[in-house]
C-alpha cells in the first residue's frame, strides 16, 4: 500500500492504493498521454457526478474496467 499526494482541481489530497494499482494507473495515463493527476481528476469528476464510493475505490474500479475492456478487445 502506498499513499500519494494528488492535486485535484487545485487542491491536494492523498490517496492510498496498492503499488499494482498505481502502476496500472500510470500505464493508462501514459497510453492516454496525460499525467496521473489529470487521470485521477477525470475519474474523480466522474465519481462525484455519480456520487458513488470514495476516490480509492473509484480508482481501483477504473483500473478493473480498463482491464475488462482490454480483455474483451483481445
Amino acid at each position: 500500500m502506498r499513499k500519494r499526494s494528488i492535486t485535484i482541481d487545485g487542491h491536494q489530497t492523498s490517496v492510498s492504493l496498492e503499488d499494482e494499482f498505481w502502476q496500472e494507473l500510470a500505464a493508462i495515463a501514459d497510453q492516454r498521454r496525460m499525467s496521473i493527476n489529470a487521470l485521477v481528476t477525470e475519474i474523480d469528476r466522474q465519481r462525484s457526478g455519480a456520487k458513488t464510493g470514495n476516490l480509492s475505490s473509484a480508482l481501483r474500479l477504473h483500473v478493473l474496467e480498463h482491464a475488462r475492456r482490454k480483455i474483451s478487445r483481445d
